[in-house]
């Protein structure tokens, strides 16, 4: 607590009223929710199991926790509550499943089994954009808005028709004993709107609410924060207006707002102090945010020394932008004896990576793109480690319902929401459930004839799993479901197609490799465990862990900094988006543009292309408005057409060290 400014003190400090913390970016809010949590615990009696700290990511929550972990005792942290919106979501109705209505082994859909059931139900009205209606009743969801609410607010025959399909999709998923990834939020808010002895009992059992980066939070989420938290509005927020970036997600800043109208007696302290950035990178990041009206003012400001100007490189092209990075990396790398991983080249849209990468694979320089798909989300990797699990687990009816048509067995959606019906009143699985005759009375003898075929055929390999190698079964099922013609049939083209069936023998290489490293009479359960942590493992890495220069979306670089920063790409119909100047709303592009600014240490270049390849096509590029609006005193321009003569000096001499140095 010695160690605290006033105004993080006072965040910690202030208990009796609710309290928003407006913390600006770098300026330690996470370290003011840690010691808020130890004052709660020490000061004012309050047991860790009755406190939840709430945050947006996996990661974010696990450094909570290991803070956490470093103030208090295990006793005294025992219980305490550090997870996601999703995570507490979860745990409600895991422990309210009999009002919900639902039975114990609920399946959660991830994005990819909600995509492939809404392309189910689409095919069958014959819609092809299922994606769009994917995204508008996740939409919907968001925004606490049932299938009747969205109906009855349609105003024209497509969203009446899209809010019919919302209502066919949860009534398939209740069927199922599923739930979706935005239901973990919607349902608990449903539950306590409808039953008040369950919310008061879960306001009991939650006694402190801490929540993280509330600009990000949805109107569900908004929601389920005031029904936990109830009349007393125990409850410290902690956000910032200028980083709310998610919007196209459903995130409100207003929600900020919101808090002063639901609870009066809010108290509002500002953490204004930045720990990680030099005062010309802030003071610049203060003039651009400034241009966006503001609710609450704040301004950032840093004793961390005034530090470099912020250079713009104006460039002839996509690749010529790329040179002069990679070339400015490798000048700071030698002249400043820095590592690779302290460079971060940020930009707008994913497709900017590949000039990138490939000069930086020219120069023999490490780097990693964030955001690039795991090789475990794979559609296709996903099909088959589907059908293994459900070999190994035949009440599994996520593997189950992902698998029922892949590839195409003609058994319909209505087919589907029949056979969940039946097996949740029977209290079976899905797959069990296709092998009893009583079936037979509640879907036609031709779809009762596909079900079992298809039942029998994961039993036949589940029985041959008993003592067949893993490699060998797994071949001959590719080969009995003629899985190779299916990728080609629903693949765009032929070099998809060829990609997707690399990656299967991929993973035909990971299960050989498995099996010669687990002992002789390894289980196929055995191999699918182990694959399964795999997934787990490579989606959990540590970004700390990541060698070499960082690449990622500007969305993607949020809570993120680094010592030297590039965001290419400034330049109008890019940053900001085409989309957002169309839409007029430039204010989540300007604030995009801020996180960006605000991500560097001690150096930040911005760069820019004059012309720039799109649909084939070479096209004039005009500099981003919110370069002029940037202050001219803390920039340094180059000449466009040539370097400083100084400048080029120093970058030819850091390329032959680095020629020096990949020699040694």
């Amino acid at each position: 607590m010695d160690t605290l400014n006033p105004q993080q003190r006072a965040a910690v400090d202030h208990v009796g009223t609710p309290l928003l913390v407006l913390a600006g970016a770098g300026s330690g809010k996470t370290r003011v929710i840690t010691e808020k949590i130890a004052h709660l615990i020490q000061q004012h009696g309050i047991d860790a199991r009755n406190i939840a700290a709430i945050t947006f990511t996996n990661k974010a929550a696990s450094e909570m926790q290991a803070r956490i972990g470093k103030l208090l005792s295990a006793d005294a942290a025992k219980g305490l509550q550090a997870s996601t919106f999703h995570t507490l979501g979860l745990r409600i109705i895991r422990q309210e499943l009999d009002t919900l209505g639902y039975k114990p082994g609920f399946s959660i859909f991830d994005a990819q089994d909600s995509g492939q059931l809404l392309k189910e139900l689409a095919r069958k009205e014959n819609i092809e954009a299922a994606d769009s209606i994917q995204w508008r009743i996740s939409a919907w969801k968001n925004d606490f808005i049932s299938p009747e609410q969205a109906f009855s607010k349609a105003d024209d025959e497509e969203t009446a028709f899209h809010a019919q399909l919302y209502e066919r999709y949860q009534r398939q998923l209740k069927a199922y004993n599923a739930v979706d990834f935005d239901d973990l939020i919607v349902l608990p808010v449903n539950l306590f709107q409808q039953h008040a002895g369950i919310r008061e009992k879960w306001q009991n059992r939650l006694r402190y609410l801490l929540v993280d980066e509330y600009q990000d939070t949805n109107a569900c989420q908004y929601q389920l924060v005031k029904l936990l938290v109830g009349v007393e509005g125990r409850l410290t927020a902690v956000g910032d207006d200028d980083q709310s970036i998610y919007a196209w997600r459903g995130a409100r800043p207003e929600n900020l707002q919101l808090l002063k109208q639901d609870f009066p007696t809010l108290k509002i302290i500002k953490l204004e102090q930045n720990y990680r950035s030099t005062s010309r990178i802030l003071n610049t990041a203060n003039v651009l945010i400034a241009n966006n009206p503001h609710v609450f003012d704040k301004k950032l400001w840093s004793t961390l020394g005034e530090g470099d100007p912020l250079r713009v490189i104006p460039c002839d092209s996509a690749d010529h932008e790329a040179e002069r990075v990679v070339s400015e990396i490798m000048n700071i790398k030698f002249r400043k004896s820095v590592d690779y991983n302290q460079f971060a080249i940020l930009y707008r849209g994913n497709f900017q990576s590949r000039p990138f990468e490939r000069k930086l694979r020219e120069h023999g320089i490490p780097y990693f793109v964030s955001g690039s798909t795991s090789f475990f989300e794979r559609a296709e990797i996903k099909d088959i480690i589907a059908y293994l699990r459900l070999m190994t687990n035949p009440d599994d009816d996520a593997a189950f319902l992902r698998i029922i048509n892949t590839p195409r067995r003609g058994i319909g959606a209505g087919t589907l929401e029949k056979l969940g019906r039946y097996a949740t009143g029977r209290e079976t699985s899905l797959l069990n459930a296709c092998g009893e005759i009583a079936l037979e009375m509640h879907v036609t003898r031709r779809a009762l004839l596909k079900l079992q075929q298809f039942a029998d055929l994961v039993s036949e390999f589940a029985w041959k799993a008993e003592d067949t190698p893993a490699l060998v079964l797994v071949k001959s099922l590719l080969k009995e479901i003629a899985y190779d013609d299916w990728l080609r049939e629903i693949s765009s083209n032929d070099k998809v197609a060829d990609r997707r069936i690399e990656n299967v023998g991929e993973l035909l290489e990971w299960i050989s490799r498995l099996s010669a490293k687990q002992r002789d009479d390894a289980s196929l359960k055995d191999i699918v465990n182990r694959m399964q942590l795999m997934d787990i493992l490579e989606r959990n890495k540590d970004d700390e862990q990541r060698q070499g220069v960082q690449m990622m979306t500007l969305h993607a670089a949020k809570g993120l900094e680094f010592p030297h920063v590039f965001i290419a790409g400034m330049e109008e119909e890019l940053l900001p988006h085409k989309t957002s100047i169309e839409e007029d709303n430039l204010e989540e592009e300007r604030r995009l543009a801020y996180v960006g600014i605000t991500r560097a240490r001690q150096t930040l270049t911005m760069t820019y292309a004059r012309k720039r390849q799109k649909y084939g096509e070479e096209i004039e590029c005009e500099p981003s408005r919110f370069l002029e609006e940037l202050p001219p005193e803390h920039l340094e321009w180059d000449k466009p057409g040539e370097e400083n003569a100084t400048r080029a000096r120093e970058t030819g001499r850091s390329h032959l060290k680095h020629l020096k140095a990949l020699l040694d």
